[in-house]
């Protein structure tokens, strides 16, 4: 939580605070994360405006993965951008659109809670979108090897398993088609 009581409602005026946070929670996807008890560093500006307060702000930290391809463990700094507008409370109670409609946005805005702004569902959203989606302990990791799942970067440069052919279609070699069969 954030405190906005030092900016004021008068628009105009700006605040910039920097934090360092310890997670709660991981925020995580498949392959990639940032694990719970992780500290994040927050540098945010704080702007009031008309409709309330907004945020503009960068997470720094550390994400743990696991390589897409040859499954080691990489641990890499993050940096993720975000800018959100939290509305003052009650300020606009029924949103509508420019021709008298419902604008149905109502769920996706945010609103100050009293003078304190709730940072982390913006900074969870902001955090997982910029993990990769498929990490790479390096651009030109080859993977394991398909057969025997050793990892190609250590094999042996003769490393191969014979003609590649499954062994479980060995009795079909000796069938061949006699065309005046048909």
């Amino acid at each position: 939580m954030v405190d906005t009581r030092p900016l004021g409602r008068q628009p105009g005026s700006m605040r910039t605070v920097n934090r360092i946070v310890t997670l709660t929670e991981g925020f995580e996807t498949a392959m990639a994360g940032v694990p719970r008890g992780q500290e994040i560093e927050l540098d945010l500006r704080l702007e009031a405006v008309m409709e309330g307060v907004l945020v503009t702000g960068t997470v720094s930290g550390n994400l743990t993965a696991e390589c897409s391809r040859c499954l080691d463990p990489l641990s890499e700094g993050l940096e993720a951008r975000f800018q959100e507008m939290f509305r003052y409370p009650g300020d606009d109670d029924d949103v509508t659109a420019a021709d008298g409609e419902d604008s149905g946005d109502e769920d996706e805005d945010y609103y100050l809670e009293g003078d304190l702004l709730d940072l982390e569902p913006v900074v969870r959203d902001a955090v997982v979108l910029a993990l990769p989606l498929s990490p790479l302990c390096g651009p030109d990791c080859p993977g394991l090897c398909s057969e025997c799942g050793v990892k190609l970067a250590e094999a042996e440069p003769d490393h191969g398993h014979g003609d590649g052919i499954d062994p479980r279609w060995d009795a079909l070699r000796g069938i061949t088609e006699d065309p005046g069969e048909r």
